[in-house]
């Protein structure tokens, strides 16, 4: 399984000046943000229905392919970067729900995903609506805070992530916003806020090119 979803998202080199998707998968929009990265958001027929898929790249390639289902569950993820790959186990303690958050304003869930290379982690947060709406590139997004902690096998801390993000109600998808996250290793911030939404037709759709923030240090 690990391989099969490593090999779904490899399809396109570095170089290429537009994405190449997997057979039998349609995208539908691109999003260019704010730290040097372009994701493109696509639905596959192989899938069940209500998921889709998104791939991040930056100005080396691709460093994110990830799945997720009608409720944003996050169905599995590959890392090109490390080289693991993640799969939501079968029967999770708190499914995360986007019609809960949407519905009553908050969602928490707690969950683990399993992978081969780095062993179970566990994941435990919440997601609440601000109820405050912001227009980008003329799409509107409602803004969320998020607060999110991971723990390896043993209960021990790995990273926590706290900040803010958007979601968009008719493509049932989080997007990314501002967070600092804290570890071992000290804490970063990022603001990774959608810049442009780029549709099928457009200038810029599938470019693997991304085309703000780049070449500025990151904290």
């Amino acid at each position: 399984m690990r391989i099969a979803i490593a090999l779904a998202f490899l399809a396109a080199p570095a170089a290429a000046q537009e994405f190449s998707l997997p057979a039998g998968c349609d995208a539908y929009l691109t999003v260019q943000g704010k730290s040097c990265t372009v994701d493109h958001h696509f639905i596959c027929s192989t899938d069940p229905e209500g998921h889709q898929r998104r791939v991040s790249l930056d100005e080396e390639g691709l460093t994110y392919a990830g799945q997720i289902d009608a409720e944003t569950q996050w169905i599995g993820s590959f890392h090109p970067l490390s080289g693991h790959a993640e799969l939501l186990e079968a029967n999770p303690a708190e499914r995360a729900s986007l019609s809960d958050l949407i519905a009553q304003g908050v969602d928490d869930y707690d969950f683990r995903t399993l992978s081969e290379e780095v062993g179970p982690t566990r994941f435990v947060g919440q997601d609440t609506l601000t109820g405050r709406q912001i227009t980008i590139d003329g799409i509107t997004l409602d803004e969320t805070t998020y607060d999110i902690t991971a723990y390896d096998d043993a209960g021990n801390e790995l990273w926590h992530s706290e900040g803010r993000e958007f979601i968009s109600r008719n493509w049932r998808m989080f997007l990314s916003g501002t967070g600092t996250t804290t570890s071992a290793n000290g804490s970063f911030d990022k603001d990774n806020t959608p810049v442009e939404f780029i549709f099928p037709g457009e200038p810029g759709f599938l470019s693997t090119s991304p085309k703000h923030g780049c070449g500025v240090a990151i904290s």
